[in-house]
């Protein structure tokens, strides 16, 4: 019997609260591709949203405690789907290994030397060690109707340096995923620019602004599907779509989901199964698959 691959996994705060449908399907598709987790223990928040522009030391220590718990646990290797999170933790690595005297603040600030690198993985790269084509043995619907822009934000692939994944401005790693699934990908101008981010509560006419010139798009190049890997940007694409039909009437709705979601239908599970009920902007695809993309 073939051996089932095994990943840590760090959750972050987001996957057990408010993308809680990230971490459904997320598990349900790791399952169904023939792999499973191991769940980083006492795992705490790495600090994405505020700490690393407040308090450089503490970002840092806050990081690298969830890579420490991973060594500690004797961990390979961690996924960490969401690309805020995924950022800090491959920014503090490069920190402690490009600075001694960072490595040496955050080992006395959490009385532990580490002795190992962990790898941290990005939900691409995830899906990369399981392999794609347990996506293609696997798949059970082919959604050959879905004409989909794939949204990597200003996170998942930046810095280049620090995170060596795909082309900075020209990512093609989540299209080459999601045509696993049978669905087309657009060539569009907004797949890596920022959403707004963290500033959904503090400035929310900045993200409304930057939210909707990307879902316009998408739009313009003919998508009628968002996805996303990072459960900061689903929110400001997803739930701020209230406020854009409040604020331009003609606006109309523009599904986004999870990468995992898509390949989680694609393999055969049903809409309130992966939690895609639990979005704002309600998808159905049976009728998305009807209609043309308009702005």
């Amino acid at each position: 019997m073939e051996a089932i691959l095994k990943v840590g996994y760090f959750p972050g705060c987001s996957q057990t609260g408010t993308a809680r449908e990230y971490d459904i399907s997320l598990r349900k598709v790791v399952e169904k591709l023939g792999a499973s987790f191991d769940e980083v223990k006492d795992w705490s928040c790495c600090g994405a949203t505020s700490a690393h522009v407040t308090n450089h030391k503490l970002a840092s220590a806050l990081a690298m405690r969830n890579v420490m718990l991973a060594e500690q646990q004797g961990l390979d290797d961690m996924v960490a789907p969401c690309a805020a999170c995924y950022n800090r933790l491959v920014s503090s690595q490069h920190d402690m290994k490009k600075h001694p005297e960072v490595k040496q603040e955050v080992e006395s600030i959490l009385e532990t030397k580490f002795q190992r690198d962990v790898k941290v993985m990005n939900l691409i790269e995830l899906f990369m060690k399981i392999g794609t084509e347990k996506i293609t043995e696997n798949r059970k619907e082919e959604l050959k109707n879905l004409k989909v822009a794939c949204y990597y934000g200003c996170l998942l692939v930046r810095p280049a340096d620090i995170t060596k994944f795909d082309d900075a401005e020209q990512p093609t790693s989540m299209e080459k995923l999601v045509e696993l699934t049978g669905a087309k990908t657009v060539d569009w101008n907004s797949k890596v620019e920022c959403c707004g981010a963290a500033h959904s509560i503090a400035r929310r006419d900045i993200v409304v602004e930057l939210s909707k010139k990307i879902i316009d798009d998408a739009k313009r190049h003919g998508a009628n599907l968002m996805v996303v890997a990072c459960p900061m940007c689903h929110t400001n694409l997803d739930m701020r779509q209230t406020i854009m039909k409040r604020v331009f009437p003609e606006y109309k709705e523009f599904p986004v989901l999870y990468l995992t979601e898509l390949l989680g239908l694609a393999l055969g599970m049903d809409e309130k199964e992966l939690g895609i009920d639990l979005h704002t902007v309600k998808f159905n695809y049976n009728e998305l698959a009807a209609e043309k993309a308009t702005v």
